[in-house]
């Protein structure tokens, strides 16, 4: 229960699609049944990995990283709701301001 455990990073590896990119991701399991839990999980996970960007500890474990664009993407079972949609509308500028991206990605 990945997103959960805000100790750990999930998954770490290169983009595909773009050489110069590390994509952190967050596996992102849980339904908007109880929308004030998960936001606080989301947001918990999202701290974390910034944390863990900004405090190099990145380049220790994932030396790859260096010189490369950083992403935050959430892999998501379920779709987000309009309350989800408005955090993450709040939360990716912030992210942006830090250097970083925050994507999200539906897995089906």
């Amino acid at each position: 229960m990945p997103i959960e455990n805000s100790k750990i990073i999930d998954l770490i590896g290169r983009s595909k699609n773009k050489e110069n990119e590390v994509i952190l991701t967050i596996s992102d399991h849980l339904d908007w049944s109880e929308p004030d839990v998960h936001l606080h999980f989301l947001q918990d996970k999202i701290n974390m990995y910034l944390a863990y960007i900004e405090s190099g500890e990145i380049l220790e474990k994932y030396p790859d990283a260096e010189n490369c664009i950083l992403v935050i993407k959430v892999a998501a079972k379920y779709p987000l709701t309009e309350e989800a949609k408005e955090f993450y509308n709040c939360v990716k500028p912030i992210i942006k301001e830090a250097g970083f991206s925050l994507k999200f990605s539906l897995i089906k």
